[in-house]
């Protein structure tokens, strides 16, 4: 039976892995289409807006409570496990509202995803990298509502020694870190080739 279990929950260790080496292969695509086309006609640097400094600090802060989440998970502690999903959840909120003040700022100075096709990457890049974002919210959202539902510590318990839940959590932990570490690969890349625009006007 532990057998049948295993194979059954294989398909969504695969999936999420091909989901990632695909976004790898998207964004790598994508960068290698931004060198190329920076040596085209009409290109001009634009700076980064502070703001996605501040984002970028807000997503590394989430990785670090996603993690927490997973060891609370696996140590029975529940409360601690619900409070950090949860935190998770709230960051990741706060970083596509950061993400979105960052391109208004970009617009306010001109910047659009028309024209000059170095705004035009910085849009497409981060505004892909949202999608990921937004898939991640949703997957928190169903794994926070399961584990509110589950606040005595039997249900949470029971919940917990299952085998499929363990690796949801394991799965939904790693596609969390994953999106985190692309953005941060994103970030430097553009900040190398683009700056930040200090200070931030509001």
């Amino acid at each position: 039976m532990s057998n049948i279990v295993t194979k059954r929950r294989e398909p969504f260790r695969f999936m999420v892995w091909l989901g990632i080496a695909s976004s790898v292969m998207l964004f790598t695509i994508l960068l290698g289409a931004y060198i190329v086309r920076q040596e085209g006609p009409g290109w001009a640097n634009v700076k980064l807006p502070t703001v996605f400094l501040i984002s970028t600090v807000v997503i590394m802060l989430s990785s670090l409570t996603m993690h927490n989440a997973g060891q609370a998970f696996r140590h029975e502690r529940f409360g601690s496990y619900r409070t950090n999903l949860g935190t998770t959840l709230v960051l990741g909120f706060l970083f596509m509202i950061l993400q979105a003040w960052g391109w208004r700022q970009m617009i306010r100075t001109g910047v659009r995803l028309e024209g000059n096709p170095a705004g035009g990457f910085v849009y497409i890049l981060s505004g892909i990298h949202l999608l990921h974002i937004l898939v991640g919210l949703i997957l928190l959202g169903i794994a926070l509502t399961e584990a509110l539902r589950r606040r005595p510590y039997v249900d949470s318990f029971v919940y917990s020694v299952n085998p499929p839940n363990q690796l949801k959590i394991r799965l939904l932990t790693l596609y969390w870190h994953f999106v985190d570490v692309l953005w941060i690969g994103l970030f430097v890349f553009l900040l190398i080739h683009h700056g930040v625009d200090l200070p931030l006007s509001l």
